[in-house]
């Protein structure tokens, strides 16, 4: 079986496992995702979704952001850590979103790079659930380690190549979704620790199950 026959099997498993394939973070507005996913480097999106209903309410609009005081923004996020580089880069962002794309915000990777504090994995995130662009493949840690477990990349940790071999082998317009079905299922299922294969509906095309019985 292939690397791409293999992954079709496991995108309609996970598909019926995780109905929906939706992004952990809470946001209503295209920046508030933007600046969420900063906010969550190094922190759980749980504590995220308890900081933004304070940083938004307080900042209701990209305008009022762009003059925010960074102290203040500094105050709210505190608990998310790295707290004066995340409230730098939110406040520089929104300012260049403003004076750069028109208060919008970009539907390409090359503008999306440009904003203070965006690395691939917070663009594809904005490209894949903002824009709907085919292809969007969100490497982060559950992503990297569950597609490494099942054969889907070669066990890389580096994000951009986990990135690049998961483009080659998942249906484009599935991998978005397949990104946020990982999370869901590296957090109930194949944790980081200890992997309850028992559990899984993924054993069948599991590269590492297959080998020795247990990721």
């Amino acid at each position: 079986m292939t690397k791409k026959e293999r992954a079709k099997y496991i995108v309609e498993a996970l598909k019926e496992a995780y109905p929906d394939g939706i992004c952990s973070l809470e946001y209503r507005k295209d920046y508030e995702l933007l600046f969420a996913t900063r906010l969550s480097a190094q922190c759980t999106d749980a504590r995220v979704n308890l900081v933004t209903p304070e940083l938004f309410s307080t900042y209701p609009t990209l305008e009022a952001l762009a003059a925010a005081d960074i102290t203040d923004v500094e105050r709210i996020i505190h608990s998310t850590g790295f707290f004066r580089a995340k409230a730098k880069d939110i406040v520089l962002a929104a300012q260049m979103l403003l004076s750069d794309y028109g208060g919008r915000v970009p539907s390409t990777m090359e503008e999306l790079l440009k904003l203070p504090g965006v690395g691939r994995k917070t663009a594809n995130l904005v490209l894949g659930d903002i824009h709907k662009t085919p292809g969007a493949v969100v490497a982060d840690t559950h992503c990297i380690r569950i597609s490494g477990r099942l054969g889907l990349t070669d066990g890389s940790k580096d994000p951009a190549k986990v990135e690049s071999q998961l483009r080659k082998v998942l249906p484009p317009e599935e991998s978005n979704d397949f990104c946020h079905r990982l999370v869901l299922h590296g957090r109930a299922v194949c944790t980081a620790r200890t992997p309850h294969c028992e559990l899984c509906t993924l054993q069948e095309w599991c590269a590492a199950y297959q080998k020795g019985g247990k990721a």
